[in-house]
């Protein structure tokens, strides 16, 4: 079994005195863990680094082997997030998230689009964090989870809406909300794709869209905790904003 296809590093850990096992989004074989033969050495241990555009081959006797790539840099990105740790944050973050997010071996091309345009996007433009919080929510979208936010679950209005039902996942009205407005979730602009996306609007909505990745994707993944490089990421952006 051989093919070769182009994607973005996702994690590395050491596997034996100098081998490397490294998980990889490809364009058109999804999440792809391998070997890297001599990926602790001086040669290739530089290329892999967690975001690095990566052209590789990987090779199995058997499809269901864990096989091995060999790997050729297209691009890196670290050059560009190292300096800002605000960046690196966001790259660790889209990286563990797929990671933990997205099943082996599936290609999901669209959403592998949009992440290695959120990824060139970091550390080069100050925009980024309104480019992240539309990634999530295409990441819950992607796995069976999107939000319905063109009208209200209560009055079916397309006016006045400003929450989400954490049980529904469904845009609330002022209107609708009634009484039951401190139990929903915010719906800031942002997530409507209107408005001007002020920092104070984004964290809004990684507070909504933290909560569907906690409550809806991780328990549907066995209740394993949403990685804390999300929550550092979400925590960098307190800080600066």
């Amino acid at each position: 079994m051989q093919w070769r296809d182009e994607g973005a590093l996702l994690s590395v850990r050491r596997h034996g005195e100098s081998a490397a096992i490294v998980e990889i989004f490809t364009a058109e074989h999804g999440r792809h863990a391998g070997i890297v033969r001599g990926g602790t050495s001086r040669k290739i241990a530089p290329i892999l680094q967690p975001g690095a555009q990566l052209d590789v081959v990987w090779k199995a006797r058997l499809e269901e082997h864990l096989g091995s790539f060999s790997v050729e840099p297209v691009r890196s990105r670290a050059a560009a997030v190292m300096s800002d740790r605000l960046a690196l944050a966001g790259l660790n973050a889209v990286c563990a998230l797929l990671a933990f997010a997205m099943p082996e071996r599936e290609a999901h091309p669209s959403l592998y689009r949009q992440s290695t345009v959120l990824m060139d996007l970091l550390g080069n433009t100050d925009a980024w964090p309104l480019a992240y919080l539309r990634w999530e929510l295409a990441l819950l979208e992607e796995l069976g989870f999107g939000l319905d936010l063109g009208s209200c679950a209560v009055t079916g209005s397309v006016e006045g809406l400003c929450y989400v039902s954490p049980k529904s996942g469904r845009a609330v009205s002022a209107e609708g909300a009634g009484e039951w407005a401190d139990r929903l979730l915010p719906l800031p602009d942002v997530l409507l794709g209107v408005g001007s996306a002020p920092d104070a609007e984004i964290l809004q909505g990684l507070e909504t869209t933290g909560y569907f990745l906690e409550h809806w994707l991780a328990r549907a993944l066995g209740d394993r905790p949403v990685p804390d490089a999300r929550g550092r990421m979400v925590d960098a952006l307190v800080r600066y904003s």
